[in-house]
């Protein structure tokens, strides 16, 4: 019997994990889109940034895999423009937190 609940235990938790990866999975999918595509009328991040992971070669705003940024970083400059850089306001702040997560983690922020 208490094999039986260490199974069903081990049987729960390796599904929560799998459901964790897909969602974090499709999380970062929809702010690579976001990233390359961008939402009108905003350019999108790709046009100026270069960043490997979501195949963007832009040049001219700094290359985000030698800057690295951390999310609070990206956070900031979104919302509040850098140089030539506009805000990106107009997004929701789930869109800004998303796409600042995904291009600190795929940069490889320290």
């Amino acid at each position: 019997m208490r094999l039986l609940k260490l199974a069903a235990a081990g049987l729960a938790l390796l599904s929560f994990m799998a459901l964790r990866d897909a969602q974090a999975q499709s999380s970062a999918d929809e702010a690579r889109k976001l990233f390359v595509n961008g939402v009108a009328p905003l350019p999108a991040c790709a046009l100026c940034h270069t960043l490997k992971s979501a195949g963007a070669t832009g040049q001219i705003g700094p290359d985000l895999d030698d800057l690295r940024p951390d999310a609070d970083r990206v956070e900031k400059a979104m919302r509040n423009g850098i140089g030539p850089m506009p805000s990106f306001r107009a997004l929701s702040e789930a869109q800004i937190r998303l796409l600042a997560t995904y291009v600190a983690a795929t940069a490889g922020a320290p």
